[in-house]
């Protein structure tokens, strides 16, 4: 059961890359290659909050939110805008992630920074399993994150919109839904959900420049296996991962925890190329 809960809980941060990826994929069909930094930047300006500043709880995460949505609108309207082809924005928005990762070493150095938890780091026992607490709420918050985001998508007029723009933007646009403003809203509402992700992965992950890297390239694999714009996909997709290489370290050594994430990665896309949850959408031209 230990190595199931770490499995999970590690699984939990590549999934919530994987969600930010998703927002705005099904929002606008661009894909965000600095998602995972803005979240490197969560981490780090809650690492400040706490340690430096002092400051509860509360208002770490609100100043954590407020720094990355602001980010976020920052690249939307120099990366994203700018470009109207959506293989340039993949390396517009990789250029503005390495920006952030030079800025982050510049900040705050090169060296791990441990921080801390609001609920503290004892063990806890769950079902013979031990597990921080830290990871239990990691894996809820992921989960919760998910349902309420496919809820909004569903049930509320704006989630409605938005997958209306992302199904047709040109009708869209004719039915009176402002698809350039809607775009935005949708980068700005990853900017404070990424600053809220990185609050809840820093004391699991630590607070380190290379972090948006590392989690980059396991998040867009985790969607992958799921299925873009799936958010239930993204979400076992990252639980995937995490367990398999919490198995596969324990049982055959770290030497080959990527090899085999990569190794699952091409077995699914040669058995279902969309993902196991991904759908094509077929259109008469």
């Amino acid at each position: 059961m230990t190595l199931i809960y770490a499995g999970l809980s590690l699984g939990a941060v590549y999934a919530l890359v994987a969600i930010g990826y998703n927002i705005v994929f099904i929002a606008s069909h661009s894909f965000n290659f600095a998602q995972a930094q803005l979240m490197m930047i969560g981490a780090f300006v809650t690492y400040t909050g706490y340690v430096t500043f002092k400051l509860p709880t509360v208002a770490v995460l609100a100043l954590a939110m407020v720094v990355v949505a602001v980010l976020s609108a920052i690249e939307e309207r120099i990366a994203i805008r700018p470009v109207s082809d959506h293989q340039t924005q993949l390396i517009t928005t990789l250029g503005f992630g390495t920006i952030l990762t030079g800025v982050a070493q510049l900040i705050w150095g090169t060296q791990p920074l441990q921080v801390p938890f609001f609920a503290g780091a004892g063990v806890l026992t769950i079902l013979g399993g031990r597990v921080f607490p830290v990871e239990v709420a990691l894996v809820v918050f992921a989960v919760a994150l998910v349902v309420a985001i496919t809820y909004y998508t569903r049930r509320r007029m704006g989630g409605l919109a938005v997958v209306a723009m992302s199904q047709d933007e040109e009708a869209a646009t004719l039915r009176g839904i402002d698809v350039r403003m809607l775009a935005f809203a949708a980068f700005a509402v990853t900017g404070v959900l990424g600053g809220l992700m990185g609050a809840a992965i820093g004391p699991k992950t630590f607070a380190v420049a290379s972090l948006g890297a590392a989690l980059a390239i396991k998040g867009f694999v985790a969607l992958a296996i799921g299925g873009f714009g799936s958010m239930y996909g993204g979400l076992l997709g990252g639980f995937a991962i995490g367990l398999i290489e919490q198995y596969v370290a324990r049982y055959l050594g770290s030497n080959f925890t990527n090899l085999s994430i990569f190794v699952v990665l091409l077995l699914v896309l040669m058995i279902r190329p969309t993902g196991l949850f991904g759908r094509v959408q077929e259109r008469t031209v």
